[in-house]
C-alpha cells in the first residue's frame, strides 16, 4: 500500500468517524458486521452502563454470508464473553443492511412495547456518519448517539485481514452518503470538497470495489 493510498484513506477515515460524548441512552443498537471489534466495544458501553438493554443487528451480508450464524448471534457471543449477560440483549437476526438494522430493530422494540427515546449506535469507525444519517432518518422519534472502537486507521488495517477491502469498503460508504440520501434513505450529510477529491482519487485508483455502479 503506497503513502499516497494511506492519505487519502486517511481523509475518508476522519470524514466518516464521529465522536460525540455518550449519556445514558435508553437502548444500545449495534450493526452488525465483519467487524468484531464492534460487538467488543459494544459490549463495553453496556458494561459502562450507558444503557439496561443492547440490541444486535444483523443477519448475513456480502461479507458474511460464509458465516455459519447471523451477525447478531455472532456479536452477542462476544458481548457475552466480555460479561454482558443474555437476558439484557435483544437479537435481531434477519436485517441485511444499515436501514434493516434500523427499521427492523423499532419494528421488533414496538411490537415488545418496549419505549425508545434515546440511543446509542455502534458502528464500524467508517460508517459512522451513514449510520446516524440512517437512524436520523429511519427512527425520527428517537435521540441517536453513535459510538465506534477507539482504534487508528494505521492499527485498523494492520489487525485487518483484508487492508485494502476495509478502504474499498470506506470509498462505498463515503458514495452512499449522498446516493442514499438522494434516495430518501439518510438525511443528508455534508461532504467537503477534499474528501470528494480524496475519494475519486481512490476510484482512479481501483478502490472502487463496493461503489455503485449506477446511483442514478
Amino acid at each position: 500500500m503506497t503513502d499516497e493510498v494511506r492519505s487519502l484513506a486517511g481523509v475518508l477515515w476522519d470524514y466518516h468517524r464521529l465522536s460525540p460524548a455518550l449519556t445514558s441512552s435508553d437502548i444500545i443498537l449495534v450493526l452488525g458486521s465483519h467487524d468484531l471489534l464492534v460487538a467488543d466495544h459494544a459490549a463495553e458501553i453496556w458494561l459502562d452502563g450507558r444503557a439496561p438493554l443492547i440490541v444486535f443487528s444483523g443477519g448475513r451480508g456480502r461479507i458474511t454470508e460464509s458465516w455459519t450464524q447471523p451477525e447478531a448471534e455472532v456479536f452477542a457471543a462476544v458481548a457475552e464473553s466480555r460479561g454482558v449477560p443474555r437476558e439484557a440483549m435483544i437479537l435481531k437476526e434477519a436485517a441485511t443492511n444499515t436501514g434493516e438494522n434500523i427499521t427492523r430493530t423499532r419494528g421488533l422494540l414496538d411490537q415488545r412495547g418496549i419505549p425508545v427515546r434515546s440511543g446509542i449506535l455502534v458502528s464500524k469507525p467508517y460508517m459512522a456518519r451513514r449510520a446516524v444519517a440512517t437512524a436520523d432518518k429511519q427512527w425520527p422519534e428517537v435521540s441517536w448517539l453513535v459510538s465506534t472502537p477507539a482504534v487508528s486507521l494505521t492499527a485498523y488495517l494492520a489487525r485487518e485481514a483484508y487492508g485494502r477491502r476495509s478502504i474499498e469498503l470506506m470509498v462505498g460508504d463515503l458514495q452512499r452518503v449522498k446516493v442514499y440520501a438522494d434516495r430518501g434513505f439518510q438525511t443528508p450529510m455534508k461532504v467537503p470538497t477534499a474528501v470528494w477529491r480524496a475519494y475519486d482519487r481512490l476510484v482512479q485508483l481501483g478502490f472502487d470495489r463496493y461503489v455503485i455502479r449506477d446511483p442514478g
